[in-house]
């Protein structure tokens, strides 16, 4: 446990202190919701939104890729890269990564299908631009990754797991 006031000695301890100064320079009734770790996953995510966007744009428009190939390709790679970072630097779980694994590929499965090529590839076939369906989907996913980040895949106790 470090002193109080001690200079954070990690990558994630650094993380963890920058996500609370944001949070703690928040008025009180905005950061009772707005929490340490709501910051760390909008910033961990907004990152990998942009590298998700990238890739998309990438794929599709100097590549060619057709739309489902592009948002899938750049989904995945956002996703693990999102993992990997939250995992680290945001919930800093030292749990077994296997369980973690196996309930983070269901809710990406489940927000794949339902979020992305439900709402994202929807948009664009009704003729939204490739972009900005994406970042419509985005917002939806964001809300349901965190909480199923905070509350399944990194929850702190799980005394229903065998």
């Amino acid at each position: 446990m470090r002193t109080p006031g001690a200079q954070p000695r990690t990558s994630a301890d650094r993380f963890a202190a920058l996500c609370a100064a944001i949070s703690g320079a928040l008025p009180p009734r905005v950061a009772s919701v707005v929490t340490p770790r709501l910051v760390g996953f909008c910033v961990i995510n907004g990152f990998t939104f942009g590298v998700d966007l990238a890739l998309i744009t990438l794929f599709r428009g100097g590549y060619g890729w057709p739309v489902w190939l592009a948002v899938s390709v750049s989904y995945v790679t956002a996703f693990g890269l999102s993992f990997t970072l939250n995992r680290w630097l945001n919930f800093r779980s030292h749990a077994p990564i296997g369980r973690q694994i196996s309930w983070y590929v269901a809710a990406i499965v489940v927000n794949y299908l339902a979020i992305v090529l439900g709402i994202g590839a929807g948009l664009t076939a009704f003729g939204v631009q490739y972009q900005l369906s994406r970042f419509a989907a985005g917002a939806c996913e964001g809300v349901f990754m965190y909480c199923v980040l905070r509350w399944v895949v990194f929850a702190p106790h799980r005394e229903w797991e065998a």
